[in-house]
């Protein structure tokens, strides 16, 4: 290694073999962590034998990287994303660091599968399981976490039993958005790794089924494969009371002048103080009547004129010019409404002035009184 280490940093060159020449068979590195530094030594081999193309390597000056390794980016791929993400973040190189994020948001499905996903620290692990961009369904994110934690269990020499994967992922398994998962996903998978505890899994299983939902220890805000901030539109000048319910779901017909993302309804709730709701939200698509996306859960109100956030696991494409019906079907006491409907809302944003105009139109049949004048779904929660 000693030869590798040499060959693939200026520093250690002069370590062995300059004026810092050291003769020990020990050298120490007090603060180099030991999983980020087996990583470097995996990434050097890797440019030493051509797999990153050295003709597009930069090297780096001693005085700001202090092991003075090159750092390619222009072969950044979706295979290697992983280990160069490692060297970034070793090394202090944030705009690296932030390329390799962004290749992992479009790319996630090829990018979790390559083999340097296995070989990232936890905290870099961590970093990427926080992000709200990343473009793949939860349970196959939550394979290639089991698949890290098993290398994980045997990078410490520890044996793999569910127990240790849990033990080694730590803060990680928090990370994971087990409400985002369909109760046939989670059932199949990790409601039997074993690496859940008996009370996480009742828990979620509650949370699948049951109204009003158990407060679960896990995220449940869907990952969107964008970028930006979330918006809103309330279609509605005024609130008043009341609004009932009897199996009929409120319906109301929009389309939108460019293509957006929706993540979910802001919906009102009981006019009699703290309430739960059982709810069922829908998107479909108007002239085939196809459902695009839908969630069947609930959500607590706190009793005032406010509007509560209810999400789809996923988000929902709704492309420019098309006509699409938003659906709510709550089962609950009567709550607010809206009224002063607006036709035409604009949301402008606030940073780039970019404008989405939304159009509602009245959905004819059963919408429980809803119109574009008044009713329910007074928001639309969405990214651009």
């Amino acid at each position: 290694s000693r030869f590798v280490l040499a060959v693939g940093s200026a520093v250690f060159d002069a370590m062995f073999n300059g004026g810092m020449a050291t003769t020990s068979t020990e050298i120490e590195l007090p603060d180099v962590e030991p999983a980020a530094f087996l990583a470097l030594l995996k990434f050097i081999k890797k440019i030493k034998n051509k797999k990153l193309g050295p003709e597009t390597v930069m090297t780096t000056t001693v005085h700001r990287q202090k092991y003075a390794v090159p750092a390619p980016k222009k072969n950044l791929r979706a295979d290697n994303a992983f280990m160069l993400l490692t060297q970034a973040r070793l090394f202090d190189e944030p705009q690296l660091a932030s390329l390799c994020l962004e290749n992992i948001d479009k790319n996630t499905a090829d990018a979790i599968t390559a083999e340097g996903f296995t070989d990232i620290d936890l905290d870099t692990l961590v970093a990427v399981l926080e992000r709200d961009t990343l473009g793949i369904r939860e349970v196959r994110l939550f394979s290639a976490v089991v698949r890290w934690s098993e290398a994980e269990c045997q990078r410490q020499q520890l044996q793999v039993t569910p127990e240790n994967k849990r033990k080694v992922l730590g803060k990680a398994l928090a990370l994971i958005r087990f409400p985002l998962m369909t109760i046939e996903e989670f059932a199949a998978g990790p409601a039997q790794s074993g690496i859940l505890v008996d009370r996480e899994v009742v828990s979620l299983f509650l949370h699948f089924t049951v109204n009003p939902k158990p407060r679960v220890d896990f995220i449940d805000r869907p990952r969107c494969c964008l970028r930006g901030k979330e918006c809103s539109i309330n279609r509605f000048q005024q609130v008043e009371s009341r609004w009932g319910y009897s199996g009929t779901s409120d319906r109301i017909r929009f389309s939108v002048n460019k293509r957006i993302f929706v993540v979910g309804f802001g919906l009102y709730g009981s006019i009699h103080g703290p309430t739960d709701y059982q709810v069922n939200i829908q998107i479909i698509h108007t002239d085939s009547n196809t459902v695009l996306g839908q969630n069947d859960t609930g959500f607590s109100c706190d009793g005032s004129a406010s509007t509560f956030r209810v999400m789809f696991k996923e988000p929902v494409e709704v492309l420019p010019n098309v006509n699409y019906t938003a659906c709510a079907t709550l089962k609950g006491p009567d709550s607010h409404y809206g009224t002063k409907g607006l036709r035409k809302v604009t949301h402008e944003s606030p940073t780039t002035g970019a404008k989405t105009c939304f159009t509602f139109c009245y959905a004819a049949g059963n919408n429980n009184g809803t119109s574009v004048e008044d009713g329910q779904i007074p928001e639309v929660i969405f990214y651009t």
